[in-house]
Order: structure tokens, then C-alpha cells, then sequence
């Protein structure tokens, strides 16, 4: 595992740096009960996973929100420099981003880490950039995805096998935690104890035996993309508005009507299934996922027409 990393991007990780998770949401947790003490904050950049703040509630966190640019959904970088603060323990990111799809540049990654830079000098303390990054093998067009822990030397970095390798269920991935971070030794040692006392103990061993002979696999990225595509120009010629993912399979899309809830009952009568932007703390906006085959696609297409016949003329 160590050594394909190594080798992928530049790093130099040894066997000691990687602990076996079950699944990113596995990780997540191990890493948040590491670090946190009640009333430690975790700032996350709207839209995110909504579960984030479920799973620093677990530790008795507080979740900071950084509202959304919704014309780039690139990180608000003056908003989140306001808004670290002695209390700030960690900092999670998801790139390639779940719901927009979209890839943090590596200016922004670079600013992002400066600004941590200073802080953590600032206050005399540690701040904890963790890149959740389970869609990082599903990009297009040949994005480019940073290995943050070149940009940062406090960053831990999270990954599940479950999107890479179309393995849901599975629950199978590692944390990374490179050296460079402020008492690596430690957090390691927490985070093994802690993957037990939370009751994972540890990782499927079956399923460690299988990434491990998957380690260079690639993903089909024409599946996806081929889909990408017809849905985007499909949901474009409808009227919708949404932003061209560059990774994962989900599109956000811009509802037609103020309250997204009701566009999503309304998308229920043509047997559309979307999930509201207020789940990922950016209202307004609906998530579709378009990790199925491209007969639906294709096939959801007219359903699409339908609905936005009723929303627009309803305005």
C-alpha cells in the first residue's frame, strides 16, 4: 500500500504511516475520535457530506460551515481564514467534491494550506487538514487531483475502495498519517486504539487481501463519463443549470423552484429520485448521481423533459 502511493505521488510513506479502515466513514471516525476534545471545531466547506457533522457530533465537536460560492464551489478562502479560530482542531475536505463533482485547484489547495500555516502559528496550536478522498480515482478530462500531504504537513488523508474499485458494502480503506505531522507517532498509536475501542477492531482481512492485489487497477473512467456527458447536455437542453463535474458521478443541479424539497417531490411523480442541496448545507440546489447504467440515462431523459415542462411553466 506504502509503496503505491509512493510511487504514484512522489511521497515516501513506510507500512507504519497506514492503518487499515472500515470504509472512509470508518476512518473518518477513528481519525475525529483521535483528535478531537469536546468542543474542538471541524470547519467544512458547504456543500459537503452531510454526515460530517454527524460524525464530529459523536465526539462532542462542534461543525463550523464555510457557505458556498455557488458560481465556482471552490473553497471561500477569506471566510474560512475568518473563521478559524483558536478552537480549531481540524479542517475536512472532499476532493473530488461530493455533490458537485467538483476538483479543488491546486492554488487553492496552496492558499488553503498558507492560511493554516499561519494560524497554527498564530495560536500556538495544531490544525488538522483531512482529505476525505474516496472519488479521487473518478476525474475527467484529465483534471488533476493534489496529494495534499505535499501542501501541508499536518494532513491526514482518508480513502475507500468502495467507489474506485465499485465495491459498496465492503467498507474497506486506510487513513494515511504521514510522518510530518506534529507527534505522528502518537495519533497513529490513538488512531490503532481507537479503530478498537469504537468497535471496528480492525479492518475485513478478506477484503485487505483483495485491495491488495487491486493496488493498480484502474478505474473504467469512460462508464462514467460516458454518462457524465448525456446527462449534463440532457439536463442543459431541458433548461436546467448545474456546473460540469470534473470527478465523482453526482450533478448539482440549480432547482427551478425556491424550496428544493418540492422539486424533489415533484421529480417523485416522473419517478425521479434527487437529494436536496440542504442535506450538504447549500439550499436550493438537488444532487443526481449518475452511477447507473447508461440505458437510464438515456431513459430518464424524456422524464426530465416532463418535469421541467412543469416547474418553468410554473414560473
Amino acid at each position: 500500500m506504502a509503496d503505491s502511493l509512493n510511487e504514484r505521488f512522489g511521497t515516501s510513506f513506510g507500512e507504519r504511516n497506514i492503518i487499515m479502515t472500515v470504509g472512509a466513514a470508518g476512518g473518518l471516525n477513528v481519525i475525529f475520535k483521535t483528535l478531537l476534545n469536546p468542543g474542538d471545531e471541524v470547519i467544512a466547506f458547504a456543500p459537503y457530506f452531510g454526515e460530517y457533522r454527524s460524525y464530529t457530533n459523536n465526539y462532542d465537536g462542534v461543525l463550523v460551515e464555510i457557505s458556498p460560492d455557488t458560481e465556482t464551489f471552490q473553497p471561500r478562502l477569506q471566510e474560512f481564514e475568518q473563521k478559524i479560530t483558536p478552537k480549531t482542531k481540524a479542517v475536512i475536505v472532499n476532493t473530488p467534491n461530493n455533490p458537485t463533482g467538483v476538483v479543488y485547484s491546486e492554488a487553492t489547495i496552496q492558499k488553503m494550506a498558507a492560511i493554516m500555516e499561519a494560524k497554527q502559528k498564530e495560536y500556538g496550536t495544531d490544525i488538522y487538514l483531512i482529505s476525505d478522498e474516496p472519488y479521487r480515482e473518478l476525474v475527467y478530462d484529465g483534471a488533476e487531483v493534489p496529494y495534499l500531504t505535499k501542501y501541508y504537513d499536518n494532513t491526514i488523508v482518508g480513502y475507500s475502495y468502495s467507489k474506485s474499485l465499485s465495491l459498496p458494502g465492503e467498507r474497506i480503506g486506510y487513513l494515511v498519517i504521514p510522518d510530518e505531522v506534529t507527534d505522528s507517532e502518537e495519533v497513529q498509536s490513538a488512531a490503532n486504539v481507537a479503530t478498537r475501542i469504537l468497535g471496528f477492531v480492525n479492518a475485513p482481512t478478506l477484503q485487505q487481501k483483495v485491495v491488495a492485489k487491486c493496488l493498480n487497477e484502474k478505474t473504467d473512467i469512460s462508464f462514467y463519463n460516458r454518462n457524465r456527458e448525456a446527462l449534463y447536455e440532457g439536463l442543459k437542453e431541458c433548461g436546467f443549470t448545474c456546473i460540469k463535474p470534473e470527478g465523482a458521478f453526482y450533478l448539482f443541479v440549480k432547482s427551478p423552484i425556491e424550496d428544493e424539497k418540492e422539486f424533489c417531490a415533484a421529480a417523485k411523480k416522473y419517478n425521479i429520485l434527487m437529494v436536496p442541496g440542504s442535506s450538504f448545507a447549500c439550499p436550493g440546489y438537488v444532487r443526481l448521481a449518475y452511477c447507473v447504467s447508461y440505458e437510464t440515462i438515456q431513459n430518464s431523459l424524456p422524464a426530465f423533459r416532463e418535469l421541467a415542462k412543469e416547474c418553468f411553466s410554473e414560473q
